[in-house]
């Protein structure tokens, strides 16, 4: 049986999930939290609500729908895509392929404001591990993050680099290593980073120089145009890039909603999540 799995449960991720199973698509959304919503307090433009309805109100509404529908429901935290025999959603405990992969978890998040970082990305400042591990090995990096984005994007780095460091920028670990992990924890802050042509070294907030080749961002949580750089799709900025259909550069991969830019709104969203899901559908039925 064709499946889809969607990253994201908001109103574009979740009207997908309603178009794909009444068409008889096997249908998992994966969700870390309540996103965008969970931080608004009324709703007043949205067709269909008379009355000011609240973002978790109007999430945990489409999440029951989509569950009474018979979509399969999963929170917990996405930290990577990888192609095995087919596209597959890789999360902190636990993997799921797809024929079909929506990117659904809203706009980007905002990289650290720390002196030097942009005008070093791209020479020395990456933000894929799986893209460009490559380029550093038997190499000093390290990988800014206290999550387990972050542990995710060190363990890749740490096939083939000389040795990897995690920079929690004064926050607590929200992971715990492996046992025999060559990785390290650095609690401290970053205050910037040192290089003309490329990055040489990081300063530390009580004045350390460390040596350093390459840096990974990786604060917070994954958004949709982290995974789409590791898969391939084509991403302008933190926007990815989709046809009329919400079809990112790569068949099958779509992405809907804020990530792909335009009017930030849940009627665009919604929009988007039923137009992708059509052609989807269409897809999987020829293929």
């Amino acid at each position: 049986m064709k499946n889809a799995v969607i990253i994201g449960a908001g109103p574009a991720g979740i009207t997908a999930a309603i178009y794909l199973i009444r068409a008889g698509i096997q249908t998992t959304v994966i969700y870390k939290d309540m996103g965008a919503l969970g931080k608004t307090k009324a709703i007043d433009n949205y067709y269909g609500f008379p009355e000011t309805i609240s973002g978790p109100e109007l999430f945990e509404r489409g999440l029951a729908q989509a569950k009474r529908l018979g979509a399969t429901i999963i929170q917990d935290e996405v930290v990577g895509i990888s192609w095995e025999d087919r596209m597959t959603v890789l999360t902190k405990s636990d993997r799921y392929p797809g024929d079909v992969i929506f990117f659904a978890t809203g706009a980007a998040r905002i990289a650290p404001k720390i002196d030097g970082l942009k005008s070093l990305e791209g020479r020395g400042v990456s933000y894929c591990a799986v893209c460009d591990a490559f380029f550093y090995r038997n190499r000093d990096v390290a990988v800014i993050g206290n999550g387990a984005y972050a542990l995710h994007e060190a363990e890749v780095l740490s096939n083939t680099s000389k040795s990897v460091t995690i920079y929690t920028l004064g926050k607590t670990p929200e992971f715990t290593l492996p046992d025999q992990s060559q990785i390290r924890i650095d609690t401290r802050n970053i205050l910037r980073l040192n290089g003309d042509e490329s990055l040489e070294s990081v300063e530390l907030d009580d004045g350390t120089i460390v040596p350093m080749d390459g840096l990974f961002v990786a604060v917070g949580v994954a958004g949709s145009a982290d995974f789409a750089k590791k898969v391939g799709a084509e991403v302008e900025g933190v926007r990815i890039v989709t046809d009329e259909n919400c079809q990112t550069t790569l068949e099958g991969l779509y992405a809907i909603g804020d990530c792909n830019g335009g009017l930030l709104q849940i009627a665009k969203a919604v929009h988007d999540g039923a137009k992708a899901a059509v052609h989807a559908i269409k897809f999987l039925r020829n293929s």
